[in-house]
């Protein structure tokens, strides 16, 4: 099954837009995970478990993994989602962007050794160095268009031949590189008013929108701006309002709730076909 079709699958079955973003940082911990060689996998499991009804995709952040030496936490990690939850797509976000042989390495440690169901990819440097992912026809290739953070602005907004650098990214994406149809894009939801322009020059593709938590952005802007017409097409993104929700030994408890509340307030705002 294709990343795009168990994507879809799972904004059905669990009637949702949102995702989870797997950020593990062992200093938020409750107390009774500290010092488990395991506290990574412990703690991202539980949220898994905690959540994995409310959700369309999990998004493991590599960096959170790496920066701890627990890469093999996180190979598990996946593996234990793909077999619990099959029908929820794994995102690996890790916005790898390279050239030639080092892509098709990278492209290797995504979707060979970690088994995920979808990359998150660097584009600016053009069609070559995103070919090696999109080799994998059944897996999804995650595009950085227009990013949350501020200072997207300094690159992404600049004027080329008429447009904004990234209505070029996304017109390149839908127009030349999505022949497979496997191709996402990311675009912040602290900008709503590039979000739909995003729509409308990719149509239905999906596009993954961080920033609707912490971050702070606007629910209803960003479903309005970003959803299709069937009332789908966003993997809204949530990661530290939901992960530490709560501080002791009953953070799942706490986490499932905010997700609970974050997937309902998505859908108020939702017009379902």
């Amino acid at each position: 099954m294709t990343f795009i079709h168990t994507l879809a699958t799972a904004w059905e079955r669990n009637d949702s837009l949102l995702c989870v973003g797997l950020d593990p940082d062992p200093a938020r911990f409750p107390a009774h995970l500290h010092g488990r060689d395991d506290a990574i996998f412990e703690f991202c499991k539980t949220i898994v478990a905690a959540t994995a009804d409310l959700v369309c995709a999990f998004k493991p952040q590599i960096a959170y993994f790496a920066a701890q030496r627990a890469e093999d936490q996180l190979e598990a990690l996946i593996a234990h989602i793909h077999a619990a939850y099959p029908c929820i797509p794994v995102i690996l976000d890790a916005k790898r962007g390279d050239i030639g042989d080092t892509a098709a390495q990278y492209a290797v440690e995504a979707f060979e050794r970690f088994q995920a169901d979808a990359l998150t990819v660097n584009p600016y440097m053009g069609r070559d160095s995103i070919a090696p992912y999109l080799a994998y026809p059944d897996k999804g290739v995650i595009l950085l268009c227009r990013t949350s953070n501020p200072g997207g602005s300094d690159v992404q907004a600049l004027e080329v031949g008429g447009e904004q650098l990234y209505e070029r990214i996304a017109r390149l994406t839908a127009k030349e590189w999505n022949s497979s149809g496997q191709c996402a894009l990311v675009v912040g939801a602290t900008y709503p008013a590039e979000l739909a322009r995003v729509r409308a020059l990719v149509g239905d593709m999906p596009l993954l929108t961080p920033g609707i938590g912490a971050q702070g952005g606007d629910i209803a802007a960003v479903v309005q701006a970003g959803q299709t017409r069937n009332g789908t097409g966003l993997i809204l993104n949530s990661s530290r309002a939901i992960l530490y929700a709560g501080a002791d030994e009953h953070y799942a408890q706490f986490a499932r709730q905010s997700a609970q509340a974050a997937r309902d307030a998505i859908n108020v705002q939702r017009t379902k076909s």
